[in-house]
Parts: structure tokens; sequence; C-alpha cells
């Protein structure tokens, strides 16, 4: 006969035949066998109902195990081919004990190593694998094939073989390390990857080069040079050379961009045109400059564009041939940081055309006589016409052949007026001499300026009007020269002009100290 305990279940009821004395011993020893008497650490406690249980305790966070730590790198292995591409291949251990994760990362590390061309003839590398299994059975079979490699397969590290005069091809596993994965393309197969070469030369790295072209760098390493040129047209009309910027050496992701009839033409530090110099047009295309390619281009509206990845090994002197006013000329580029900073190119009126800076060594130009000349391309392109001599004294007048004795002004009234009457007054080292017409152009470095009511720049155009050689000025040499600004009557010149009997003296410091002198003799004039 059983009977419900303190939680339902069942317990043994005595005999009621039985012994009546043991009866309440027995009773006892049931209750407390079925956890009914005292109450237990898990049982129920003050205040909780009996029979409900408690929330589970949080669960404590897992200890994850430390990892290993990596050995160096072991040495580089000899390339996987003789000639052309190929990979090296390094190792390194991982350290750990038995208690430690393993190490996070690749055991192994690729890397591209371009060895000397391969010999004219030599067979590609992936045909050479495929040739392997020239006249072998296969396929269980006793037909036997040669075999050309396939580039139409899914996976292009398969050495997948086409064979010859046969519509199908057979994959013989994966091709060697260092194939390329397709024909011209710089990626390289690698256990069956294909990988892709960072600019560090690691395979599958991903290191790109930032916009100022350094490896692996942030664009925190370079700043981005963005601008609008709205120079306004030179006083002398809107027709002639005007400069733009200077685009510095280390600039990369050039892109200069001009909407308008206008010509974009460029120069290098050295003086020597590579676009559009001289009145001459030049053919859209590619041009190498400065270590790098930059692409030219002109639409049929006129748009033009010059464009180069860079970077450039020097300056380069970005300039417009003007054939309408300026609307507005674009131009970027990313510099790395810590060059110094670009100012905003020289719009000045007097540079016709001249953008070289201070320091770089003068133009090698042949001393012949250059007539402009007329654009290839008729968009109603407007030539200078040839210079007018201005009015002025006998010297002015003198033309080739017809050249007398250089009559050089001298003496402290002849110093005095010419400063006085000059608009230019300035200590230059003559860099070249070119004949122009019948005109001579020296290319000067302006050393010290004295006196001038217009902007000057570290490099002028410096005209005179004859080709005598009045006055007389050698190349490398340093002279005290006053000159004055010339406008020609049809506003499409607007120079610098020595005349034949103006004031050049070889500079010394005595002259430094007349000039001084004769400085304090007229007024100081004001920039306009």
């Amino acid at each position: 006969m059983t009977g419900w305990g303190c939680r339902g279940g069942p317990v043994p009821r005595g005999d009621p035949h039985g012994a009546g004395r043991r009866r309440p011993l027995l009773l006892l020893l049931a209750w407390l066998s079925l956890g009914c008497g005292v109450p237990s650490a898990q049982g129920p406690t003050l205040g909780t109902a009996a029979g409900v249980p408690e929330p589970p305790a949080p669960a404590r966070p897992r200890r994850q195990p430390p990892r290993g730590a990596w050995g160096p790198w072991g040495p580089w292995s000899s390339c996987s081919s003789s000639c052309g591409d190929g990979v090296a291949l390094r190792t390194r251990r991982c350290l750990r004990s038995t208690e430690e994760d393993t190490c996070a990362g690749d055991p192994r590390q690729y890397r591209l190593c371009q060895l000397q061309g391969c010999p004219g003839g030599s067979v590609p590398f992936r045909a050479m694998q495929c040739s392997l299994y020239d006249n072998k059975p296969i396929l269980g079979t006793s037909a036997r094939y040669r075999w050309v490699p396939f580039h139409g397969a899914p996976n292009s590290c398969d050495l997948n073989c086409l064979a010859v005069g046969h519509n199908f091809y057979y994959t013989f596993g994966r091709v060697l390390d260092g194939t390329r994965c397709s024909p011209g393309s710089p990626d390289l197969c690698v256990g069956g990857r294909c990988l892709s070469v960072g600019c560090d030369g690691i395979l599958g790295s991903g290191t790109q080069p930032d916009a100022c072209g350094q490896c692996g760098g942030g664009h925190d390493t370079c700043f981005f040079v963005h601008r609008l040129f709205q120079g306004t047209d030179p006083s002398s009309g809107s027709f002639g050379y005007m400069n733009v910027t200077k685009i510095p050496a280390g600039a990369t992701h050039i892109k200069v961009t001009d909407k308008s009839r206008n010509y974009l033409a460029l120069m290098t530090s050295d003086g020597r045109y590579v676009l559009n110099g001289d009145w001459s047009i030049a053919w859209p295309g590619p041009y190498e400059v400065a270590g790098t390619w930059l692409r030219y281009s002109r639409a049929p509206d006129g748009t033009e564009s010059l464009e180069g990845s860079g970077p450039t090994n020097e300056d380069l002197h970005v300039m417009v041939l003007l054939q309408e006013p300026n609307p507005g000329i674009e131009y970027e580029f990313w510099l790395p940081r810590g060059h110094p900073q670009l100012g905003r190119g020289d719009t000045s009126p007097l540079r016709q055309p001249q953008t070289r800076g201070a320091g770089s060594p003068p133009p090698q130009e042949p001393l012949v006589t250059l007539a402009p000349v007329l654009p290839p391309q008729p968009r109603g392109s407007a030539m200078e016409p040839p210079p007018r001599s201005p009015p002025g004294r006998s010297g002015a007048r003198a033309a080739a052949g017809r050249c007398g004795r250089c009559r050089p002004a001298k003496g402290r009234s002849q110093r005095i007026w010419h400063f006085c009457q000059s608009d230019f007054v300035f200590r230059g080292r003559i860099l070249a001499r070119r004949l122009v017409g019948q005109e001579t152009r020296y290319e000067v470095e302006v050393k010290t300026p004295y006196r001038h009511r217009f902007p000057l720049v570290p490099r002028e155009y410096l005209w005179v009007p004859n080709t005598c050689g009045c006055p007389p000025l050698r190349e490398g040499d340093e002279y005290l020269l006053m000159a004055r600004r010339h406008v020609n009557y049809e506003h499409t010149l607007n120079r610098i002009l020595l005349q034949g009997d103006g004031y050049a003296r070889p500079w010394t410091l005595r002259e430094h100290r007349l000039v001084q002198e004769a400085a304090r003799r007229c007024p100081q004039p004001s920039l306009p």
C-alpha cells in the first residue's frame, strides 16, 4: 500500500497489522530519505515559493587561450623562373606551447622577382608546361595529342591545355608558381590562386600606393592641389602667352583642363617647350616629359586636357596661348606632404613667354633667326604680328645689315637720367641669347631689383630692337640693366625693352653704390 509524500511522490505505508512500536521510526526514516525535513542548500528558502526554479546565474566569459607568436622570416628562396617574371618564397614558424592557440596569419610569403628578359623565341612559361604532356596518353586511352594553353576555363591558375586540332581541353592540375594568370596580366598564380602584386612586391599583400605614389601610405602623407586659374587678360590684349601655374617635381595624378579656343602650352624647367610653344600648335597624343607620360587631347569644340600619372622628376610650367579672353583653366595634382607649397601661377603681363624658376640652367638654344609658325589647325587662331620698333632714340632704328658703332650710356648724368626714366632697373645675369626676326631676345635671371614700376619675376625676357649686339651683353655675365616697358600700338606686345643705346653696364660693387646714389636723385615710383 502506497501514499503521497511531501512532493507528491509515493511513499510506502506500514502494515496496519505489523509491529506498532517501530512504525514512528520507520515513518521518520522514510520522510528524511525523501528530503522533506530540513531544507537543503538547493531547496526553497525563506520568501521563495516551493517548486519555482531560480533564474540561472550569468555565464562567465570563456577564457581564450593565448595565441602563439611568429618566429622571424627565413631567407628568400631562389626565383621560380630563370628569366622574365617569377616568384620567390620564404617561410616562418609558429612558436607556441601546448596551451596556446595557433598563430594568426600565413606561414608563407611570396614576392615577385623580375629577372632579365627571356631571349627572343623562348617558349612562354604556360606553353612550356602544356608541352610537357605532348604525345603522352591521357584519359586512360592510347590517344596522344599536342597541347597548347587554353585561357577560357573558369580557373585561370589551373593548367588548362587545348588539344591541337580538336575542340576540347584538359586540366593537368595546377600551373607552376609564378605563371601569369592570363596573357598581359600583371597577376601571378601561387598555390592555385591568382594573386596581385602589391607595390611592396609581395603577392597578395594588397598594399597600394597612395595618391602621391607612396607605397602603403595613407592620404595623410600627401595633399591635393585643385585650383581654377582665372587670370585676367594681360594689358596687351587677348593674344599671347600667359602663365597658369608651375607643377613641381614629384607631382602625381596631374590634370589640366581648358574649355575655350585658347591653347594649353607646356615648358620644362630648362626652358624647352614640350607642347604648343613658339606659336606652333602640336597634335594631340602622348608626350614623354619629366620622367612620365602626359596625354594631350583636344576636342573639336576646342576643349583641351593634359593628363598624366606622374610622378614628375622636374618642374613643369603650364601656360596658355590666348586667342580669346580666358574663361578659366582648371588644374589639379597631388604632392607629398612636406613639399614646398605651391603659389598661384604668375599672371604678370610681362611674361611672354617666360615661366622658369630661379636656379634652373639656361636653355641650349641655337642662335638662329626664327619666324613665328602659323598653327596648322584653323580654329580662328590669331598670330602675333611682327614687333614694331617703338619710337625712341637712334639705337631703336638699328637693324641687321645696318649696324654701326655701339654707343652705350655712361657717366653720372646718363645714369641718373636712365634710372629716373626707366620702368625697370635691376641686376641680371644673361642666361641665353636668341635672334627673333630683327630683334634680339635675352633670357635674364633677375638677381637684385632696384626699381620696378611693374612686377618682376626671377626669370624675364629682355628684348633689344636690333640684331647688332648693342648694347653688348655676353652670356653668363652680370649687368646693371635699365629698361622700359614696351606696349605696341596693336596691344599685342607687352614686354621689357632695352634700347640699343640704353644703360647696360657690367655689374660691380661700384655700380651698386652708384645706382643707389642715382635712386636718391628721383622719387621712387609706386606700383600700379
